[in-house]
């Protein structure tokens, strides 16, 4: 049997170079499976009472796998998404029962002159623009958050229902804005949440500032189901669960001379009370934090973090509650992917403050550390915490 292959004339060949020439060649679509296992054996000292050395995961980073997508649509335009799961190394739990991917889970356009845009569940456009510069960064949420997240500048706060817009870099300067929809018929305000931020990068100075507000998120009778966001509860703030809103306001800077990056930050938080609350006035709280980290080289750095929240008085309390706390960290980078670390921290607190009940409930404030104590707070004014653990990333 023969074959008779017949090519195309030089003429024709030519023009199907000049045809293939004239249509764009965008940037290769990806897919990317990545994330993080974390685990670390814990000492703490007082929990309800109690000394107890336990595993915890996701303490340097949460355990979580995802999937990140991207699709050329021309030379500056982008189609992405992206959905990530969080989850328990010690058992294979979800991170939150009911939900697939409860760390996030959004689509949107990207573009390199103007900007992104983001619809679903995601991170606020405060975190967004304020979590490098702050505790989180430079030491751990598990350890070195402000008592309970009080400002939610860990990974705490998520906006379901939300669309955002963040602008790319100019001049140093990037700008996010976010809404997130509640959804209730008669009323944009009920369940909704809004955030902005501003931040500036300019040589060894990196500067944030940013808004958030979450309504209709308390956990009485008039709770909008579909509220869009949420929040940590911790001792610290348990007697303002039933607040009808809460607001943060933050602002944080850090400046790098060499090996050496300094930070301070504050933050003022205040919740709201509504006709259905268990508090009557207006509770705030002040967070003033400063930090420290220094690198010896690629495998070793170490920081360090103090912070000072102080309740307002009001709600029938004088002597309101005060928490002072001091954390510690020690990372080496085996590779670029897995890293052995130490964290250690101390929190002192002191006053009163109200407990579950509201303003027929006035407490002893109780020490939580960052975020690792929330639901395990000590049952006095003292709590120190060690966590010895390993980070692998893939």
């Amino acid at each position: 049997m023969s074959l008779n292959l017949k090519f195309p004339s030089r003429t024709v060949f030519l023009a199907l170079c000049a045809t293939a020439a004239s249509t764009p060649v965008f940037a290769q679509n990806s897919v990317t499976l990545y994330g993080m296992v974390d685990e670390s054996i814990v000492y703490s000292n007082n929990q309800s009472g109690h000394a107890n050395v336990y595993t915890r995961q996701g303490n340097l980073m949460a355990s979580r796998f995802g999937l990140r997508g991207t699709e050329a649509l021309s030379s500056t335009l982008s189609a992405i998404f992206d959905l990530q799961e969080g989850f328990d190394p010690d058992n294979g739990a979800l991170g939150s029962s009911g939900l697939a991917f409860n760390r996030q889970a959004f689509f949107g356009l990207q573009d390199t002159r103007y900007g992104t845009v983001t619809a679903g569940r995601q991170y606020t456009s405060y975190y967004l623009l304020l979590c490098s510069l702050g505790p989180n960064n430079f030491l751990t949420g598990a350890t070195g958050a402000h008592p309970g997240d009080i400002d939610g500048l860990d990974t705490t706060i998520r906006s379901n229902n939300s669309v955002m817009y963040t602008s790319p870099t100019l001049g140093g300067w990037q700008a996010s804005a976010q809404y997130g929809f509640g959804g209730v018929a008669g009323s944009m305000e009920s369940g909704s949440t809004i955030s902005a931020a501003l931040r500036y990068d300019g040589g060894p100075l990196s500067v944030a500032a940013g808004y958030l507000r979450m309504n209709s998120v308390s956990d009485t009778a008039t709770t909008t189901q579909s509220a869009s966001a949420s929040y940590g509860t911790s001792a610290v703030n348990a007697g303002y669960t039933s607040a009808r809103a809460v607001q943060h306001v933050a602002a944080v800077g850090v400046y790098r001379i060499g090996a050496v990056e300094l930070g301070l930050n504050y933050s003022n938080v205040k919740y709201l009370p509504g006709g259905e609350s268990l508090f009557t006035d207006t509770a705030v709280f002040n967070t003033y934090g400063a930090l420290a980290r220094y690198t010896f080289d690629s495998n070793v750095d170490v920081a360090a973090g103090y912070s000072y929240t102080r309740a307002s008085k009001a709600n029938g309390i004088d002597d309101s509650a005060r928490y002072q706390q001091v954390s510690l960290k020690e990372a080496y980078h085996m590779s670029k992917r897995t890293t052995f670390y130490a964290l250690q921290a101390y929190q002192h607190a002191n006053g009163k403050t109200l407990g579950a009940a509201g303003v027929s409930d006035v407490i002893d404030a109780n020490a939580v550390i960052g975020d690792s104590q929330n639901s395990t707070a000590s049952s006095t004014g003292n709590q120190f915490v060690a966590m010895l653990g390993m980070a692998i990333s893939f």
